[in-house]
């Protein structure tokens, strides 16, 4: 028996040895490993139900007694791990509902009841006046009555078709379904086509009872449930509506309100699909086409009217502290260089789901990096945990962090490492490339707690299930979290990870995103609670002990190279789709092909594609891959020490090579040249943005202009490899 014993641990001391990391010494690997191992050991699911208990027993907006006393416990806990830590509070603007009213005048007068009901079992959702109405942050006030228009999701496309159909909606209110786009554009597209006023419903088929059984009984949302959520106007910057690029500090200079460009044009609210039914029902006008149709038992007319509505709403617009939590644990080798990890705090109501799942898992995550530490295993370099605040209405917690702190974070900052909302499914992580490399490599070793296989294998098994290759890679970040300002506007590489995908339910925003409803429907056990800790855990406890920080260029320019090609194929495309418009139109096929009882608009002929040159953007991206290879090709966790040091210093501001005010004309507050939030797909990606955008609003000398812009940043990027290159020697 001691003979297999000591065979076991042999074997095991030749596999640890045998497995290699990115950024570390062959030598240093078994200490990573059993320091991971000792990591993971002590996670805690229990810990995890408790305080989630704790968190979510009151709603916690911005500015709320209870968000105040979360901050205050969180940093409480974070002083007993070991951790240096204070509560940074900033001054923000936050607008509270005082008049929501939503009227149908016409045909069939009604009136909406903007309430959700309580639920048997669930006492959170009985909280009554402590329950945040339902509203869309910063919807400007308004007081507006009109026709009512609907607009399926509110997105450009659904404009296309009202055009085809003669419909304008000037001078309307329109009404919009949730979902095919971040909430805020649906407003900002309607008060650009001349709406005065815009209402955004639920749909039973997209998060109500056609996709399952509604809460109590199940998780999807009941017909009184409203999703919360903010309309600013995020694509052009976040944060504070008043100090756009700087901290909204006690002292500091504001705009007026009426001058703040990221507040609605028009008013916005939300509503359940119980109080869009009686609106839907009254609207004439043509049918609906099949794709808009939703899941109500009507038939979904387009109008304009004869229903008509009247619309009021007035807020509170008062300034109001922001607290986030700030844990620091200094760095045994390499104190001037930071790893942050970070995830909200605040929630629309309860938010056991959103954030609190996330938030709860980074906790964890810390106490035992903290007692760790406690034993002698302190991180080589500075950990600094977040826990932001004020991120339901804007990030603007963290935008006004890093805008209060940005230059230090450029010299320090390591990366960061974001989490939100978590729950039972398969693993997602999306970032900075030059990260997935570790990334894939802590995939590779974390076990998914329902199969027993590692998280990579099992994201792999569902990509390949739904057509997609066998590659693990990272997504592009456009926005939607607090990883924005860190990559967007500070150029720091960042990471956004959790789980879900088995976890589908209507909660989000409501009254319903509960602790019950999260124990019953989320993640039971806590087990992927557990899960994103641990993943996220290796990576902090990887960056801030490798002995060279661990990024990796061949996948960032495979990737980027993909970019490129498909910003070429669309090209291509909306050229060939052009032809083939302008041929149909010179041949009457498009009024001949419609029903002649119906309303007829005879399409324009469209402006033909240009041929962009993108020779100088495929040169630079062509050296830059030589380049890289060259510098791959060194072995530089072999290089002594004080070479290391000084590799380190440069490698840590890699990501800010790639940033660039002039790369996005459009919105300077974003600055990252690979990646920005659509304008048109809210918190959806735009990759290579600057061309796109010139692309998408047909500018082709800007868009040209955007390519040689680009390229000189690939060509910055690889004067950065060949001083890697030069210092690695």
């Amino acid at each position: 028996m001691r003979k297999l014993l000591c065979l076991c641990l042999m074997l095991l001391s030749l596999h640890i040895s045998a497995q290699s990391i990115t950024g570390f010494a062959p030598a240093n690997i078994p200490n990573q490993l059993k320091l991971e191992a000792s990591f993971e050991a002590a996670l805690n699911p229990k810990n995890l139900d408790t305080w989630m208990q704790k968190m979510a027993a009151e709603p916690h907006w911005v500015g709320t007694e209870y968000g105040r006393k979360n901050a205050e416990w969180m940093a409480e806990q974070f002083k007993s791990w070991g951790y240096d830590t204070k509560i940074e509070t900033y001054q923000i603007l936050f607008p509270y509902p005082k008049i929501r009213e939503l009227k149908l005048v016409s045909p069939v007068p009604y009136e909406a009841k903007l309430t959700a009901v309580p639920v048997e079992g669930d006492p959170y959702t009985a909280q009554g006046e402590a329950l945040l109405p339902s509203y869309n942050a910063f919807s400007t006030d308004g007081d507006v009555e009109a026709e009512l228009v609907f607009v399926n999701y509110g997105i450009p496309r659904d404009y296309e078709e009202l055009e085809k159909l003669g419909i304008d909606v000037k001078g309307k209110i329109v009404i919009a379904k949730y979902y095919g786009s971040w909430r805020g554009i649906k407003p900002k597209l309607a008060a650009e086509k001349g709406a005065i006023g815009c209402i955004i419903y639920s749909d039973p088929e997209d998060d109500g009872y056609v996709r399952g059984d509604v809460y109590p009984e199940g998780a999807f949302k009941n017909k009184t449930g409203v999703q919360r959520g903010s309309v600013m106007d995020m694509p052009l910057y976040p944060g504070d509506v008043l100090t756009p690029g700087y901290a909204a500090t006690k002292d500091a200079k504001r705009l007026d309100r009426k001058d703040a460009p990221t507040i609605t044009k028009i008013p916005v609210l939300p509503i359940s699909y119980e109080d869009a039914q009686p609106l839907l029902e009254a609207l004439k006008g043509p049918v609906a086409p099949d794709s808009w149709r939703g899941g109500l038992p009507i038939t979904y007319h387009i109008g304009p009217g004869p229903a008509k509505v009247h619309l009021k709403l007035e807020f509170d617009w008062q300034l109001t502290p922001a607290h986030n939590v700030i844990a620091t644990l200094k760095g045994s080798k390499y104190p001037d260089q930071w790893v942050m990890r970070g995830n909200h705090h605040d929630a629309w109501v309860h938010g056991a789901n959103d954030p609190v799942s996330g938030m709860i898992a980074l906790m964890e995550e810390a106490r035992v990096v903290g007692e760790l530490a406690k034993k002698g295993q302190r991180p080589k370099r500075t950990l600094v945990y977040a826990a932001w605040d004020a991120e339901e209405p804007g990030l603007i917690g963290s935008t006004e962090w890093v805008e209060d702190h940005e230059k230090e974070l450029q010299q320090k900052l390591v990366a960061y490492i974001n989490t939100d909302g978590n729950g039972r499914g398969f693993f997602g992580a999306g970032g900075s490339h030059t990260l997935q490399a570790m990334v894939d490599e802590v995939a590779d070793i974390v076990k998914d707690p329902q199969t027993g296989v590692s998280i990579k294998e099992r994201r792999i098994a569902r990509q390949l299930v739904s057509g997609g290759n066998s590659n693990f890679e990272l997504s592009a970040l456009g926005s939607g979290s607090d990883y924005t300002p860190f990559i967007q506007h500070a150029g720091i590489a960042s990471l956004n990870l959790g789980f879900g995908g088995e976890n589908a339910g209507g909660e989000y925003h409501t009254i319903y995103d509960t602790y019950p409803h999260y124990k019953r429907f989320k993640d039971p056990e806590f087990a992927y609670g557990i899960a994103l800790a641990n993943a996220a855990g290796r990576i902090v406890l990887r960056l801030a002990n490798a002995d060279v920080i661990p990024l990796e260029f061949t996948q960032w320019q495979t990737t980027v190279s993909e970019y490129l090609k498909e910003i070429m194929d669309e090209t291509d495309k909306m050229r060939k789709d052009v032809e083939k418009h302008n041929s149909l139109v010179s041949k009457n096929a498009f009024e001949l092909a419609s029903d002649p009882r119906e309303v007829f608009v005879k399409p324009a002929v469209k402006e033909e594609i240009p041929y962009l040159d993108f020779s100088t953007v495929q040169n630079s991206l062509a050296k830059l891959a030589r380049d890289i290879e060259a510098f791959e090709s060194v072995s530089v966790e072999a290089l002594p020490a004080p070479k290391q040091e000084v590799l380190n210093k440069a490698m840590l501001v890699t990501e800010q090579v790639l940033t660039d005010m002039s790369g996005l004309p459009r919105r300077p507050w974003f600055r990252h040249q690979l990646y920005a939030p659509g304008f048109y797909t809210g918190y959806g990606v735009k990759t290579l943005p600057g061309i796109r955008e010139a692309v998408e609003q047909k500018d082709w000398k800007e868009a040209q202009e955007q390519i040689q812009k680009l390229s000189g940043t690939f060509d910055l990027m690889d004067a950065h490899i060949n001083t890697l290159i030069y210092l690695s020697k």
